[in-house]
């Protein structure tokens, strides 16, 4: 069965896509260097017996994954945010199926990125809190509370930014698939 809108009412849903799209990466760009700069900045200094011990994120690999991922996410929003911003001033809409497929590609890896990043993250976070008693790695949350905290703040952030491109993921999908013919459904 065909599904035929008239042309008042197609305008009006593409402009509330490119509405949407537009929050949807201001909010990625807004909230990856938010996540980005919290993981950075994060460090927390203890005395352990009279050895002063130092955690930052460097130290766990995944949380500098994390910050790249979050990085690259907030730049590539900035570009796309730009793009959306200039059609929307122009009044042009996307026509041509490679620029879209390019788009669509380019969305759909970064949200394997963050999703990759923020799964990891989840990983070494049960770690960090638990520990792993069978390989007698210890719980580091219980003498380093704050940079768990504060990591954990972080995380959600990334957490929020790989939501918001699967979320981008889905409408460049429809921004590619409405340009070819259904007709045969």
């Amino acid at each position: 069965m065909a599904v035929y809108i008239e042309g008042k009412k197609l305008k009006a849903m593409e402009r509330k896509v490119k509405v949407g799209e537009v929050a949807l990466r201001f909010a990625t760009l807004v909230l990856g260097v938010s996540a980005a700069a919290l993981m950075e900045t994060n460090s927390e200094v203890k005395g352990i017996v009279s050895i002063q011990t130092k955690a930052k994120f460097t130290d766990m690999k995944i949380l500098v994954f994390l910050v790249i991922a979050n990085g690259l996410a907030a730049a590539y929003s900035l570009v796309q945010l730009v793009r959306c911003l200039t059609c929307m001033l122009h009044g042009t809409m996307l026509h041509s199926k490679a620029v879209a497929w390019a788009i669509f590609i380019s969305d759909q890896v970064m949200a394997y990125i963050t999703l990759a990043a923020i799964a990891a993250t989840a990983q070494a976070a049960v770690f960090a809190e638990y520990g792993q008693p069978e390989f007698q790695w210890m719980k580091a949350c219980n003498i380093f509370t704050r940079f768990c905290f504060q990591s954990g703040e972080g995380a959600t952030m990334a957490l929020l930014v790989s939501m918001a491109s699967i979320c981008l993921s889905g409408i460049s999908a429809f921004n590619l698939f409405r340009l070819y013919d259904c007709s045969f459904i």
